[in-house]
């Protein structure tokens, strides 16, 4: 039996590990919130490897996610984003534990015109954006058995993200405007945990940093679209660009990434976005 400790178990991501594990009888999972498991809290850690047995995988779900409030929660923001990593990966290297930790598009300032591969130099632009690149410094730079995913615009039937909050606007509105101009990929949560398992149930060991989203290209304005025709929901959407709509964070404009190295090391056929988003719109509006 493999057991698998996951962080942040009330976040969308562990969420969807939740709903596959029943399909994945040689792992036997354990899950915590903050309230169970600090992260940010060294000792809290410590203690709780010492506590259980042999913990040979860590997924590290939890994460300070609020882009817009980081910026004004920069201490905060570091202390889960950051110094978290950082403390898992002590006692990580400490237990010969795999450590598999999730990051995000954020990390790159979105400049160039071409999809980003995971040598390409990170610059993020928001307090976010930094306190996740310092998560992956801690550790690239310390641990040797670790699997970083960046991932994009990730969205599920759980927590707060973009595909619920169109729906539940289009409850009280038959008119909204989206951004247009900012250009990425919609990933499902449930396909990257997925992936997770994957890696771990097969024991990958081409450890290092992958980036992950589905397939495809699309705007906020493209990704509202699909939803609600998803859902045959009849609503307008006006496009608009960026400046019309400040934000207290800056985002990238453009965020795909390249997914050649995560499709050849892990062997990988990935699901094209609006084909994903199909299967969250049904599983959550039913």
């Amino acid at each position: 039996m493999i057991n698998v400790l996951v962080t942040g178990s009330n976040g969308q991501l562990a969420s969807c590990i939740k709903d596959l594990e029943n399909k994945y009888s040689d792992l036997n999972f354990i899950y915590t919130d903050y309230l169970e498991l600090d992260i940010t809290n060294k000792e809290d850690v410590t203690s709780f490897f010492k506590q259980h047995s042999k913990i040979d995988y860590c997924i590290n779900c939890a994460a300070y996610t609020a882009v817009d409030k980081a910026e004004n929660d920069i201490e905060k923001a570091f202390a889960v984003n950051a110094i978290g990593p950082k403390n898992l990966v002590l006692v990580c290297s400490e237990y010969d534990t795999v450590l598999i930790h999730v990051s995000t598009d954020f990390v790159f300032d979105g400049m160039q015109s071409f999809p980003y591969i995971e040598k390409n130099i990170a610059n993020p632009i928001s307090i976010y954006g930094k306190s996740k690149l310092q998560g992956e410094k801690e550790i690239t730079s310390n641990l040797g058995k670790y699997f970083i995913f960046r991932t994009s615009w990730l969205y599920s039937e759980y927590g707060n993200n973009f595909m619920k909050t169109m729906l539940s606007l289009a409850e009280t509105r038959d008119e909204i405007s989206v951004v247009s101009d900012q250009i990425g990929t919609p990933t499902y949560a449930k396909d990257l945990a997925a992936v997770i398992l994957k890696v771990i149930l097969e024991g990958n060991s081409f450890y290092g940093v992958y980036h992950y989203s589905n397939e495809g290209v699309a705007s906020w304005y493209d990704f509202a679209k699909a939803i609600f025709d998803s859902q045959n929901i009849s609503i307008k959407v006006n496009p608009i660009k960026t400046e019309f709509f400040p934000t207290p964070a800056k985002r990238p404009m453009y965020s795909v990434m390249e997914k050649t190295k995560i499709k050849d090391k892990i062997g990988l056929e990935i699901p094209y976005w609006k084909d994903s988003l199909k299967e969250a719109t049904y599983n959550y509006c039913g």
